[in-house]
């Protein structure tokens, strides 16, 4: 018998992600040993694990919340968007090809086989398996080829609980509709219902809950889950660069939006933005305010500009173009005032970008970058995946890779004003890196940040009293836990996962 629970939404970013982590949290905690599962991914936010195979970041941090060491059954397949028709498979790792949108029909029966088998890998390795759904189930359209929401609860034998936002408006609709679009057979998977985001008078809110499960056939109403203030936890949904960033901006963590002389971050939103995930280390520093724009006015003003990774380099360089934010970032490293490049934003800085074997591009292209940089970029069929480690200022850094694109010097002779900067470069105020997950390391961050200071902002200094980005993220999924406790039927839950 297989104990677990399907964790599915009414919409994209209901809230899956994070009630997944709050139950697995939860059952660690009493000493359940217990494994995330998401059978697809589409996400750009990815990470490397131990034995350099990569995942969804969501699934990463899940297993950290279970006290496990993530790995790549608990998230078999994730694609990684290229373009609106054309994804990138990453199959128990490792790169796998490219689907176009015509070909799901035929490509999802290979990956549905090995998805099934990484869950019955993981269930036998386990006591319980918190797997979460994608999208929403009432997708019907794309029903015949689902194995990660009631294709795979049908599969496994899984019940379904259902999250819905209700910060969006509608809830009630949604989960009515969501069980009313469905055949019988899928029906009988949905379990239950659990709000998410509430904000308000509980008690205005009980007479729809009852009249809910009335109309749904008696399922019930599982809690409702209060709306979480600075809950980031490495979103991987689209519709978000991070959970901090839907209010547009936000100021470290102990250092209210109005405290004199913020260190302001303007972080660049590209439209194939890739492991975004990096700015939330700069998002939780006391002191440091940072707003996800395409705005150059913005990008102009800030102490620091931040671009960041990329799924699609060229084609999010072209995009930087025809707003006019290559000018303002051209312009500030003119004027000495501090960009940092990571991954893709870094390939941007360079001479020349070339992608011979059309990689992350529609066609074999090359063209020139911001030249912000002597280096010159070629896109590599293998993909580089890793978990670097190295020094910088006097701090170890750890980090992870995840790229193609292989940068490479072009001034023979060297200059003498480029230095090392991680894996990368330097030149006056520019930085440059591939390394993924270098700004969690607490002494890492701080002192690259000092160094942004004393050329936008002097009188700016870290917090000395700043807890570290792990402990906030710990805490964090404590914080997820504790509202499972307390704002869920718990007995009810450990009923429907068979515990």
């Amino acid at each position: 018998m297989t104990r677990g629970l399907l964790v599915a939404g009414t919409t994209s970013d209901a809230g899956k992600s994070l009630v997944t982590a709050g139950i697995c949290r939860w059952l660690a905690r009493q000493g359940v040993r217990v494994a995330p599962f998401k059978a697809q991914n589409m996400s750009n936010n990815s990470m490397v694990c131990p034995d350099g195979s990569e995942i969804g970041r969501a699934q990463w941090v899940q297993a950290l919340a279970c006290g496990v060491t993530p790995e790549a059954a608990m998230n078999p397949v994730l694609l990684k968007p290229g373009s609106d028709r054309r994804s990138h498979v990453v199959l128990l790792g490792q790169p796998w090809g490219e689907l176009q949108a015509g070909e799901w029909a035929t490509g999802r029966r290979a990956l549905a086989e090995a998805a099934f088998e990484a869950f019955r890998d993981v269930s036998s390795r386990y006591d319980v398996v918190i797997a979460e759904g994608a999208g929403s189930p009432a997708e019907i359209n794309l029903r015949s080829g689902d194995y990660v929401n009631l294709g795979l609860a049908r599969a496994v034998d899984l019940p379904v609980v259902v999250v819905g936002d209700i910060d969006r408006g509608g809830v009630l609709a949604a989960f009515y509709g969501t069980l009313g679009i469905l055949d019988p057979e899928d029906q009988a998977c949905i379990k239950g219902w659990i709000v998410n985001k509430f904000r308000g008078d509980l008690g205005l809110l009980e007479p729809g809950l009852r009249m809910l499960e009335e109309r749904t056939g008696g399922r019930p109403v599982l809690g409702v889950v209060p709306y979480l203030q600075d809950v980031w936890l490495d979103s991987e949904d689209a519709l978000a660069i991070s959970g901090w960033s839907r209010a547009g901006s936000r100021t470290g963590a102990g250092s209210p939006a109005d405290s004199p002389e913020p260190l302001r971050v303007a972080v660049i939103r590209f439209p194939r933005v890739s492991n975004a995930t990096d700015v939330d280390a700069l998002a939780i520093e006391p002191g440091v305010q940072v707003e996800v724009t395409a705005d150059p006015a913005v990008v102009a003003a800030a102490d620091l500009a931040v671009l960041p990774g990329s799924r699609a380099t060229q084609s999010d360089l072209a995009w930087l173009r025809s707003r006019g934010l290559d000018r303002a970032v051209v312009e500030r490293a003119r004027a000495g005032r501090p960009v940092l490049g990571i991954c893709g934003g870094y390939q941007m800085f360079a001479d020349q970008i070339h992608d011979p074997y059309a990689v992350e591009s529609p066609a074999a292209a090359t063209v020139p970058g911001l030249g912000l940089l002597p280096t010159r970029v070629t896109f590599a069929r293998e993909k580089h995946l890793g978990t670097p480690t190295g020094r910088w200022g006097g701090h170890d850094v750890t980090a992870y890779l995840i790229h193609h694109g292989v940068s490479e010097r072009t001034d023979l002779r060297g200059e003498a004003d480029v230095l090392p900067f991680l894996d990368g470069w330097q030149r006056d105020a520019v930085w440059g890196t591939t390394w993924h997950g270098a700004f969690e390391n607490d002494g890492f961050r701080r002192a690259f940040l000092r160094q942004v200071a004393t050329r936008t902002r002097p009188g700016w200094a870290p917090a000395p009293d700043a807890s570290s980005f792990a402990a906030q993220r710990v805490a964090m999924l404590d914080r997820l836990a504790d509202a499972v406790e307390d704002h869920l039927d718990t007995r009810a839950l450990e009923e429907l996962i068979g515990s």
